[in-house]
C-alpha cells in the first residue's frame, strides 16, 4: 500500500526524524491559507499522487509569495501528471502539499528496502541525491553504499555512520545523521514498509539534516495490525477494479490486454498470462481467486472482469486442489446467468472433482468453451477474441 508524502512525513515526525514544516490543501483556497500559517518568504506547492517524478512533470513549484502559491495551486490542482511511474494515462491532482521552504546545502539519498538476496532489510545511501536511484545505479553504481541489517540485532550505530561517511556527510552533521537513519530504521520495522526512501535528504544552510520528501510503502499483508496506517490510504489512487476485488479477497490487477483471466494460484495465474502471451493475445489482468473460492466470489469475480471494457474474452483456469472444479463450475454457471455474459467464454478444468465440474458446465447449455489443457484453452482464447 502507498501513501502520500504529507502522510509519510507526518509518520516520520512522530520517529523523531526532521521533516519540514508542511499543510495539506484540497483547494485552492487552501493552499493559500497553508501558505499564510506556515508565514515563510517561500513556500513550496507539491502535487500529492502515488508516483514519483513529479518535479519533472510540473507537480513541484517554488511560490515566492502568496499571489504565486495562489497562482501555482491552481495550476497544478486538477492537473493529470504523467510521469515515468503513472503510465501514459497520468493520475489527476486532487491534494497538494503546501509546504516550508528550505535552504538547500547539499543533496543526498537515504533509502530502506528488503532484499530478497539476504532475506535482510538493507540501508542504502548515495552523495547523489535528488536523481532517481536507478540512474545512480546504471550510471555510478559506485556511489551507492549498502549495510544489511542484522535482524536479529536491527540497524547498529557503527552502520549508520560509516554510511553517513561514505557519502561525505559533513563531520559535525554525522551525528545528526545517525539518528536520522535510526529513526528511519524504526519506523520501516514498526509499521511493516516495503520500501522506506528518502530522496532528497538535505543537509541545510542552517546545519540540519532533514527529509525534503519522503516515500514509505506498506506490506499489505500486515496492514491488518496497523489501523492507523489504513486510515492513510487514499482509494482515488487506487483502480476501482481493485478496490472492489479486495472486498471479497481476489487478487486482482488490472493489465491493457483485451483477455480477462480467472485462476486459482498466483503461479498458475502468472503461467496463464505468459502462455496467452505466448499464442498471440494480452491478458487483460492478473486474478487469483484463491484456494478457497466459493461460487459467490467466482461470482464477482466474473462482474470486475467484465467491468473492464476493453475485455473481449475470458479465459477461466483451474487446478482443483483444495478448490474443488465443481465448485468453480458451479460459479462459472450462475455467473454467466446473473451477468449475461456475451463474449467467448474458455474454461479449462482440471484436478479434484473434474469430471462432476465438466459435466456442470456442459449441462447447463450455456456458450461455453471447455479446453482440455492450459495450452489448448490459451489457443482456443485467443483465435475466439482474434
Amino acid at each position: 500500500m502507498n501513501i502520500h508524502e504529507y502522510q509519510g512525513k507526518e509518520l516520520l515526525r512522530k520517529y523523531g526524524v526532521l521533516v519540514p514544516n508542511g499543510r495539506v490543501a484540497f483547494s485552492v483556497d487552501e493552499a493559500v491559507e497553508a501558505a499564510k500559517e506556515l508565514g515563510t518568504e517561500v513556500v513550496v506547492v507539491k502535487a500529492q499522487i502515488h508516483a514519483g517524478g513529479r518535479g519533472k512533470a510540473g507537480g513541484v513549484k517554488v511560490a515566492k509569495n502568496l499571489d504565486e502559491a495562489r497562482a501555482y495551486a491552481g495550476e497544478i490542482l486538477g492537473k493529470t501528471l504523467v510521469t515515468h511511474q503513472t503510465g501514459p494515462e497520468g493520475k489527476e491532482v486532487k491534494r497538494l502539499l503546501i509546504e516550508e521552504g528550505c535552504d538547500i546545502k547539499k543533496e543526498y539519498y537515504i533509502g530502506l528496502v528488503l532484499d530478497s538476496a539476504t532475506s535482510s532489510v538493507v540501508l542504502m545511501a548515495s552523495e547523489e541525491g535528488g536523481t532517481e536511484i536507478e540512474e545512480v545505479a546504471e550510471n555510478s553504481p559506485e556511489k551507492i553504499f549498502k549495510e544489511v541489517i542484522d535482524p536479529a540485532v536491527g540497524l547498529q550505530g557503527y552502520q549508520a555512520r560509516r554510511i553517513a561517511f561514505n557519502i561525505n556527510i559533513p563531520r559535525e552533521l554525522v551525528g545528526q545523521a545517525v539518528k536520522f537513519m535510526m529513526g528511519l530504521y524504526q519506523v520501516f520495522v514498526d509499521k511493516d514498509c516495503s520500501i522506506a526512501e528518502i530522496n532528497p535528504l538535505v543537509v541545510t544552510g542552517d546545519g540540519k539534516i532533514m527529509a525534503l520528501d519522503a516515500k514509505l510503502n506498506f506490506d499489505a499483508n500486515a496492514l491488518y495490525r496497523h489501523k492507523d496506517i489504513i486510515e492513510y490510504r487514499d482509494l482515488d489512487e487506487e483502480d476501482a477494479k481493485e478496490i472492489e476485488a479486495s472486498k471479497y479477497d481476489l487478487s486482482y490487477i488490472s493489465l491493457d490486454g483485451n483477455i480477462g483471466c480467472m485462476v486459482n494460484g498466483a503461479g498458475l495465474a502468472m503461467s496463464t498470462m505468459d502462455i496467452i502471451k505466448h499464442y498471440g493475445g494480452d491478458p487483460a489482468n492478473f486474478l487469483d481467486v484463491g484456494g478457497s473460492a466459493t461460487a459467490e466470489k467466482v461470482t464477482e469475480a466474473f462482474k470486475i472482469i467484465l467491468s473492464d471494457q476493453n475485455v473481449k474474452g475470458i479465459f477461466v483456469n483451474i487446478f482443483g486442489g483444495i478448490m474443488k472444479c465443481d465448485i468453480i463450475a458451479e460459479g462459472v454457471v450462475e455467473a454467466t446467468k446473473q451477468v449475461g455474459i456475451t463474449i467467448p467464454l474458455v474454461v479449462r478444468l482440471e484436478g479434484t472433482n473434474v469430471d462432476l465440474g465438466k459435466k456442470i458446465l456442459n449441462d447447463s447449455g450455456l456458450n461455453i468453451t471447455s479446453a482440455e489443457s492450459m495450452a489448448d484453452g490459451a489457443q482456443k482464447i485467443v483465435s475466439l477474441v482474434g
